[in-house]
Formats: structure tokens, sequence, C-alpha cells
């Protein structure tokens, strides 16, 4: 059974990878990079939803909210760009992680951002 969920994990890691090379393919349709770059983002992401330090609840977010995201954005992406972003990512794997840390420092930026202008919301409301 752990064999199992470890195969799992790889696939789905995986299955990122693909789509966010298919966010920078040329023929896949705008709306499908948009849903893509945001389940990437979100998988990527050291912020979630419900923080993973909450019982149970913390790891939900993440065995349901993400494969369900990837599975929407499979189905909008063409089966021949998923086929090239597929043997893309698979043949990343075997040299190691794909490290892009201009991009994990975007996705921290912009949480960052977004909780800047959530303070200044309220400081604006309460002041």
């Amino acid at each position: 059974m752990w064999q199992q969920w470890r195969q799992r994990a790889r696939l789905l890691k995986r299955e990122t990878y693909t789509l966010y090379l298919a966010v920078r393919d040329p023929r896949t349709p705008w709306y499908a990079k948009a849903l893509a770059a945001c389940v990437v983002a979100y998988a990527l992401s050291p912020i979630d939803l419900i923080p993973d330090f909450v019982p149970v609840l913390g790891y939900l977010d993440d065995l349901i909210l993400v494969p369900l995201g990837i599975a929407l954005v499979l189905r909008l992406v063409p089966g021949a760009v998923l086929r090239d972003c597929r043997a893309q990512a698979e043949a990343a794997r075997p040299s190691g992680r794909p490290r892009h840390w201009a991009g994990a420092v975007a996705i921290v930026a912009i949480w960052v951002l977004v909780a800047l202008g959530v303070v200044s919301l309220i400081w604006r409301a309460i002041g």
C-alpha cells in the first residue's frame, strides 16, 4: 500500500510539472493556461488554503483540490500538447528535480502582496 501511495505522489508531481510545461506551450488555449497556472502555483505554493498544521483538514485540501485541479486542466489542454509535455516531464525526471527558483520567488512574492493588500484593506476599514 505504501508503494502505491508513493507511485501516486510521483505521478502527481509529474503531472504538475507537465502542466507547468503546458502553460509555457503556445498551443495551449489561454483559458487552460490561466487555470493551469493557478493549479501549479497552488500546488507549489508554501501557503495553503487550509494550513497543514490543522489536524486532518490541513492535508485534505492538498489531497482533493490539487488532483481535481489537475484533472480539470488535463481535460482542457489539447492531447498533442499533453503528450509532448509529458514526454518533456519524463525526460527531465532522471536528471533530477526541475528547479525554478524564479518561479518560487514569484509565487512567494504574489502571496506577500496579497497579504499586504488584505492588511491594507483591514487597516483602512478600522482606521
